[in-house]
C-alpha cells in the first residue's frame, strides 16, 4: 500500500480507523496486530502511538462511534413522526438501510463485544441498551394506544432487533430484490407481528371441537 503522507494529522487517523476496520473484520481483533496496521496504513509502528494508545482503544472507539451514528440518524430518521406504526415503520426502514451499507461495523460491534475490557463493555452496552429503549418506547406506545398486540415488549424488542439485524449475514449488492423491496418485505413482517389480532389461545379457544374431542370432553357420568 502507498505509504501515508506525513503521520499526523485526522487524514492518517481515518486511514488508520478504516484499515483497523478491515483488518478486524477480515481477521478478528485478537489476530490483528499494531504492526500490522501500520503496515497497512504504511506508517512506522511508532507513528501509531500519535494517534492511539492501544489496539484497545482503537476497537473500543470503533464500536462507540458506530453505535452513536446508529442513534444520532435514528433520531433524525424518526423525526416528525407521531403515531407509533409510523414510528415503527421509519424504524424498521432506517434500521435495514443502514445495516446494508455498515456491514463491518455492525459485525464487529456485535461480534468484538467480547474483546472490550470491563469499562469499555459496559459503555458499550450502555449505549447499545438506549439504542434498544428507542424500539421499545415504540412498542410501549402502540400497546397503550391500541395499535399493537404485544405479549412482552422487551421480548418483542429483542426478537425485532434479531430479525432486521440478521439481513447483514446474507444481503448482497445486486441481488434479485432491490434495496427497496428489502426494506418493504421488512416492513410488513415488522408491522404484522405487532398487530391487533386475535392471540394463539384464543383462536384455540373458539375453534370448533372435533367428533372425537368433543365425546371426551363431555362429563362422565356418575
Amino acid at each position: 500500500m502507498a505509504r501515508t503522507i506525513g503521520s499526523h494529522g485526522p487524514k492518517t487517523m481515518e486511514a488508520i480507523r478504516k484499515a483497523g476496520l478491515r483488518l478486524i473484520f477480515e481477521h478478528g481483533y485478537a489476530a490483528m496486530s499494531l504492526r500490522q496496521l501500520a503496515a497497512e496504513v504504511g506508517i512506522q509502528s511508532g507513528s501509531l502511538y500519535n494517534h492511539i494508545s492501544t489496539k484497545q482503544e482503537l476497537l473500543f472507539e470503533l464500536i462507540r462511534d458506530h453505535i452513536n451514528e446508529l442513534l444520532r440518524q435514528l433520531d433524525r430518521a424518526l423525526q416528525g413522526q407521531e403515531r407509533p406504526a409510523d414510528k415503527l415503520r421509519a424504524f424498521t426502514a432506517f434500521h435495514v438501510s443502514y445495516h446494508m451499507t455498515r456491514k463491518r461495523e455492525v459485525f464487529i460491534a456485535n461480534s468484538e463485544l467480547r474483546s472490550l475490557e470491563p469499562k469499555n463493555y459496559e459503555e458499550i452496552v450502555a449505549l447499545r441498551g438506549a439504542y434498544e429503549r428507542r424500539l421499545a418506547e415504540i412498542l410501549s406506545q402502540g400497546v397503550a394506544e391500541g395499535e399493537f398486540e404485544v405479549v412482552d415488549v422487551q421480548v418483542a424488542t429483542f426478537a425485532i432487533l434479531a430479525l432486521l439485524t440478521g439481513l447483514t449475514t446474507w444481503y448482497r449488492p445486486g441481488g434479485r430484490l432491490t434495496k427497496e423491496a428489502i426494506v418493504a418485505a421488512h416492513e410488513k413482517l415488522v408491522l404484522s407481528s405487532v398487530a391487533p389480532g386475535t392471540t394463539p389461545n384464543q383462536a384455540q379457544a373458539k375453534r370448533p371441537l372435533s367428533r372425537s374431542a368433543a365425546t371426551s370432553a363431555k362429563p362422565e357420568r356418575r
